[in-house]
């Protein structure tokens, strides 16, 4: 008997998705040996669970940020284990949110014992939201553009910033709406497999980012000394296209990217960018898990036959930042990465990069946990994406503080 078992989140159980926080427990008996939970219910109804055992201090209590977990889905010091290392029973899902205007509600229990889970000691939630307070979000369906406007509160002005996802397709918000709760003005933009944009368009025209970059340069909140932008894998490649041939932007962010342009032709003005050359003979099926491996499609980049679809960023007047992970199995974004920043480097250009050991394709922001395979959109197939949960998770941390130092250094 004695007190009840209490667990706490603080500083609050309401913050940000990429908000740390510090999990606590009180109450429990000197040693007592406890499992934790944390579950999370994605909004297609899917559960996402993890658990670790612990056992509690002299004094009856447990802090996740001092005490190590002694095995489950982590092991160690580790203060955000519990969402980093969430999982769904279904293999190969992705905790990805849709509708940024709701939050995610994580559940902490704490259970008796290093068994079963049968007996509830404790157990209290968090919610962890993708809008900070007084973040307006603003649909955007003016001339061409499918795009939604994330505005942090004040009068501003704020540093402006394109956001870009990756050949999934749709409108992906949800980093843009963190982006904008740390301060930046962001515009999330669709540009393929949304609404009556083609799943898989023939070509992709550069005047349609110059649209987003001219709406979001007139907005009267934008600071006028030029605009960012970021992409993801095909939205990395975009990015650096935009810096290279658009006007007006300052510093560009490619998170597992490549330094062509990949897949689709891009169309400017009097020029076509042709796809990188690749070969769809070249996927591999793993035999015991049926997942697609691509990571071999695309021809060597380093000959001279494929450089015509290179982006030539060493004309660009932006600032650079490569991210990419040593195990992506999407494709070799590391070894592209290098090779982009050498392009850069010859040329006397500055350039930042960081390669994440351990970190797979979809780096995104922190505590989403690691997908290493999910379907994709476009494909219809499941795809290896690579990462190792703990590394992963780090990467994830330092990325997510990079990006926003980069962005507020040179915007």
């Amino acid at each position: 008997a004695g007190m009840a078992v209490q667990v706490t989140v603080l500083p609050s159980s309401r913050c940000l998705f990429d908000d740390p926080v510090q999990i606590c427990v009180a109450g429990l008996l000197p040693q007592q040996a406890v499992t934790l939970r944390a579950s999370l219910v994605d909004e297609s109804g899917e559960l996402f669970q993890a658990h670790a055992r612990y056992r509690a201090g002299s004094n009856g209590e447990l802090d996740l940020s001092g005490s190590p977990a002694l095995g489950g889905s982590y092991s160690g010091v580790e203060p955000m284990g519990l969402l980093w290392s969430l999982q769904s029973k279904a293999p190969y899902k992705r905790l990805a949110k849709r509708n940024v205007l709701t939050p995610f509600c994580v559940d902490f229990e704490v259970y008796e014992g290093h068994g079963d889970m049968s007996r509830l000691l404790g157990k209290c939630s968090n919610e962890r939201w993708f809008l900070g307070e007084g973040v307006k979000r603003i649909s955007v369906r003016e001339g061409r553009l499918k795009a939604t406007l994330f505005l942090p509160p004040g009068s501003g002005p704020f540093p402006g910033l394109i956001d870009l996802y990756g050949s999934g397709g749709g409108l992906v918000e949800y980093r843009a709406s963190l982006l904008a709760s740390r301060g930046f003005m962001t515009l999330a933009l669709a540009y393929m497999a949304f609404e009556d944009l083609p799943a898989m368009p023939e070509i992709l025209e550069l005047s349609y980012f110059e649209e987003a970059v001219n709406f979001l340069r007139k907005q009267p909140q934008v600071k006028d000394t030029g605009i960012g932008v970021l992409g993801l894998s095909k939205g990395a490649d975009l990015a650096l296209s935009m810096a290279t041939f658009l006007p007006g932007i300052k510093a560009a962010v490619s998170i597992s990217g490549i330094g062509f342009n990949s897949f689709i032709p891009l169309r400017g003005d009097g020029f076509t960018l042709p796809p990188h050359p690749y070969d769809l003979g070249r996927i591999k099926t793993s035999d015991e898990s049926g997942l697609i491996d691509v990571s071999d499609v695309l021809d060597d980049h380093r000959d001279p036959a494929t450089w015509d679809c290179r982006i030539p960023m060493e004309r660009s007047l932006a600032k650079f930042l490569f991210l990419s992970g040593l195990d992506d199995m999407n494709w070799k974004s590391d070894l592209y990465c290098r090779d982009a920043v050498q392009r850069l480097q010859q040329y006397g250009r500055e350039v930042e990069f960081c390669s994440y050991s351990g970190a797979g394709h979809l780096l995104e922001p922190p505590y989403l946990p690691l997908c290493q395979a999910s379907i994709h959109k476009v494909l219809g197939i499941f795809v290896r994406w690579g990462g190792q949960r703990r590394e992963h998770a780090k990467a994830q941390e330092d990325a997510w503080r990079r990006i926003q130092a980069f962005f507020w250094q040179h915007l």
